[in-house]
């Protein structure tokens, strides 16, 4: 399992293909755009010009892209992950997703003689970094097992929620989570402000209480330093809002916190903010 093929190198794929080689597995890296791949392939990594030709060589087949219909285009048809992957290989989706297309890969990867799991992960840009990410995963259990050396290069807080599909619910829990939570971190910042306090002295005292978050302590100051960087896109929560929200709608599940950021977060990227940090929320407030 030293041979890993990693689709997607983006914010965050690059950060943990790195990892991976570091911790002395061999990658090989498909992307849209050589370029992106440029330090990676300066620190050992080899480029493959296809899916295909990516997916005939590695044991292990990782892929982090942007929407739903990126990954069916990366795992289906003629030149795509299942068809050209070998028996027996491992196919790991750490995009965030729909579940029903989750379980749908993992069925026809098991028609095809291959494991797939759906291993969508959370921590942001920091995280990939620093190998900390929270790595919620679907599948089968042997599979899991057999993937966990892998898992824990890249995260810390690693943990099987169920069969197929059930990282990515798992996820859209943690989105519904964050989207509530990030209005709550811009109206305190603009309280604070609009109170005549100072906001960073206002975030000592408020993180480490009942209201503390992972957003509030990453991504507060962030707002507060006028950095919209993108550890995660405007227009990528947008997407995992709007499966959270139909997935929401299936189970006939009341969602109005999720509904009411979904709404300001397009109304952010109406403004041009799509490619922004999701911390750029506070621009709305301002």
């Amino acid at each position: 399992m030293k041979n890993i093929g990693f689709v997607g190198i983006g914010v965050m794929g690059k950060s943990m293909a790195a990892l991976l080689m570091k911790a002395g597995y061999h990658v090989s890296v498909f992307t849209r755009t050589k370029a992106k791949a440029a330090s990676l392939l300066e620190q050992g990594a080899i480029w493959k010009a296809s899916i295909k030709e990516l997916a005939k060589t590695a044991d292990v087949i990782i892929s982090i892209v942007g929407y739903p219909k990126d990954v069916e285009e990366i795992y289906y048809g003629n030149d795509g992950i299942i068809e050209n992957a070998k028996q027996g290989s491992y196919l790991i989706d750490m995009t965030t997703s729909k579940p029903k297309l989750a379980m749908q890969i993992a069925e026809t990867a098991k028609q095809n003689g291959l494991f797939a799991l759906d291993a969508p992960v959370s921590g942001g840009d920091i995280g990939a970094k620093n190998g900390s990410l929270t790595i919620m995963v679907g599948g089968d259990e042997k599979a899991y097992k057999a993937m966990q050396p892998i898992f824990n290069v890249m995260g810390t807080n690693i943990v099987r929620q169920g069969p197929a599909g059930a990282g990515q619910h798992t996820k859209m829990a943690n989105q519904i989570t964050i989207a509530s939570t990030m209005i709550g971190v811009c109206e305190a910042i603009t309280y604070a402000k609009k109170a005549g306090l100072d906001p960073t002295t206002v975030l000592k005292s408020i993180s480490a209480g009942a209201a503390g978050s992972w957003s509030l302590s990453n991504l507060a100051p962030r707002m507060m330093d006028g950095d919209d960087a993108p550890g995660f896109y405007v227009k990528h929560f947008i997407k995992d809002m709007t499966i959270a929200l139909e997935s929401a709608k299936e189970m006939d599940m009341l969602s109005p916190g999720l509904e009411l950021s979904l709404s300001l977060y397009k109304q952010l990227a109406e403004q041009g903010e799509a490619d922004s940090g999701t911390q750029a929320l506070i621009k709305l407030f301002q």
